[in-house]
């Protein structure tokens, strides 16, 4: 059991990186000195930017899942 929570966690923290890495800048940010605030925002969040925001929260789901059960494990285990 806790090789699969290592791994769970290990691969939804990579998948979680690369998701917030996706999402586009929304703020005066770091991501505006960089280029990403000369964007014009016309149509508000589009049906990609939803899912990509909803897989993101599951994503982050299972790896808060992956620490508690971690913790469980550690401190019963």
């Amino acid at each position: 059991m806790s090789l699969f929570l290592d791994v769970l966690l290990v691969a939804t923290s990579l998948l979680l990186i690369l998701l917030v890495l996706l999402h586009r800048g929304k703020g005066g940010g770091l991501s505006s000195l960089f280029g990403g605030g000369v964007q014009s925002n016309l149509s508000g969040s589009t049906v990609a930017e939803k899912n990509l925001d909803r897989l993101t929260v599951f994503t982050a789901m299972i790896w808060v899942i992956a620490i508690v059960g971690m913790g469980l494990e550690v401190k019963y285990g």
